[in-house]
């Protein structure tokens, strides 16, 4: 069950940390298409919640995936909701359930974890019980919360009823603003005994008035148990030598088929097939967040420039409108492609020369790391995870190219940085090389993470 990069972490980081040794138990909601799945799982106990209106009858079931023991909780508010993410109550009912549920199967079975890691809102409840139990329940006595934040803008709000039918008032948390004291994302960022989130840069940003949505006073009075470690992406997965999905594939000892694999993409596109045309690519989410009305607004400052584009992706109707019409403005060099389509994705990340990523904020990211592994030189704004993974070109060093400030000038200014680079082959291929050979595997992510959860269970 996969939407974004929150459940890329909650997959691939269990993965590697159970390869380091670790004892890790991963729980999910049972969704309805993970029993279609045909998963070899097996039932193994049935809990009663607490709960106001009446106490609530979940089901756990087991299965073992990849070396990781992986919890799935079935209750009728799972069964019922058979998407991921879309009515705020329907998602405050399932996740509060399977966040109390996980703790519940812990005890029930005797597994007493050191440390419970959850992320963001809505695991977030986990915490809020936690550390407003274990003073008095000797089973969780000694365990450490760590809450790692995804996305700051996504609290959890308008859930508060919810919490309070299953034990969790609001929190009575001074440093937290009063609109904040009954929402699950900062109840849990005051609660936690540790936090994390997904870059060092990101972890700074929140703690200012631009990136901390109205807590950053308490970010910075707990930035000693603050970390950001960078996510990482499955490097066996993103592979331009051994991926089925490109027409051709290359790699760091042979780059040259790369150049078949534009004119693959470029044919596709309906694009005239030119390797002296640099083709620029945007796989995103159309939303404000990502920067998309910033593509849209420096493309038109550079229409004067020798360039191509494609965008895939969908989201909001307002900004797909925008993109229709910068394709009717540029019919001969631009494509806009409005579905999710993973095999073009891929195609895009192997074809095409550059990649951009205007984020406006951006926690980590991950289509520059993809980018990069296939040898797409990445234009970033200068922030969050972007700043973290992307090295600024001088000439001899760097792999790609940054622009400070959230607007089409300054983006403007990053592509046609890059397009000087560009007709000088020599310098470009050196540019693709350092891309590719950038490591950013889950195995060293999640060495950071033990790292961190040895120092947690050391500090407390």
């Amino acid at each position: 069950m996969k939407v974004g990069g929150l459940a890329d972490v909650a997959g691939e980081l269990p993965r590697a940390l159970a390869a380091l040794g670790v004892d890790i138990r991963l729980c999910l909601p049972f969704y309805p298409s993970i029993r279609e799945a045909n998963y070899d799982t097996h039932p193994i106990l049935d809990l009663h919640l607490p709960h106001r209106p009446g106490e609530i009858s979940v089901s756990a079931h087991q299965l073992e995936w990849h070396g990781v023991t992986v919890y799935l909780v079935d209750a009728e508010s799972v069964r019922e909701d058979v998407s991921i993410y879309g009515d705020v109550l329907r998602e405050g009912e399932k996740f509060t359930l399977t966040s109390l549920a996980a703790l519940q199967i812990c005890q029930a079975l005797d597994w007493k974890p050191d440390i419970v890691h959850a992320n963001d809102w809505h695991t977030a409840m986990s915490i809020i019980w936690l550390t407003r139990h274990r003073e008095t329940n000797p089973f969780w006595q000694d365990v450490i919360g760590l809450f790692s934040i995804h996305n700051l803008a996504y609290m959890g709000a308008g859930i508060e009823d919810i919490l309070n039918d299953y034990s969790l008032p609001a929190s009575e948390d001074a440093r937290l603003p009063a609109w904040a004291r009954h929402t699950p994302l900062p109840m849990a960022l005051s609660q936690a005994d540790w936090l994390s989130t997904v870059s060092p840069t990101y972890a700074q940003e929140i703690q200012t008035a631009e990136f901390g949505y109205g807590l950053e006073s308490l970010l910075e009075s707990r930035q000693d148990r603050l970390v950001g470690i960078l996510n990482g992406i499955d490097q066996q997965n993103w592979d331009p030598a051994h991926d089925d999905a490109l027409p051709v594939t290359f790699s760091v000892e042979n780059i040259q088929p790369r150049v078949n694999a534009k004119g693959v993409l470029q044919e596709q596109l309906g694009l005239s097939e030119q390797d002296s045309v640099p083709l620029m690519g945007m796989v995103a989410r159309l939303d404000r967040q990502k920067g998309v009305d910033l593509a849209f607004e420096a493309l038109e400052l550079i229409r004067d420039e020798n360039w191509q584009f494609v965008l895939l992706g969908t989201g909001s109707e307002d900004y797909e409108t925008q993109a229709q019409v910068l394709a009717d403005a540029f019919q001969e060099r631009v494509r806009i492609v409005l579905r999710f389509d993973e095999t073009l994705a891929r195609r895009i990340y192997s074809g095409a020369d550059v990649l951009l990523v205007p984020s406006r904020y951006e926690p980590c990211g991950l289509t520059q790391l993809i980018a990069m592994r296939y040898g797409c030189v990445p234009i970033v704004r200068e922030t969050g995870g972007l700043r973290d993974t992307v090295m600024p070109y001088d000439g001899d060093e760097g792999t790609g190219f940054l622009f400070q400030d959230a607007d089409a000038k300054s983006l403007a200014a990053g592509i046609r940085q890059a397009l000087a680079v560009y007709p000088s082959s020599d310098d470009w291929k050196d540019l693709q090389l350092r891309c590719m050979k950038q490591n950013h595997s889950w195995e060293i992510t999640a060495g950071e993470y033990l790292q961190l959860y040895k120092q947690m269970i050391i500090n407390g």
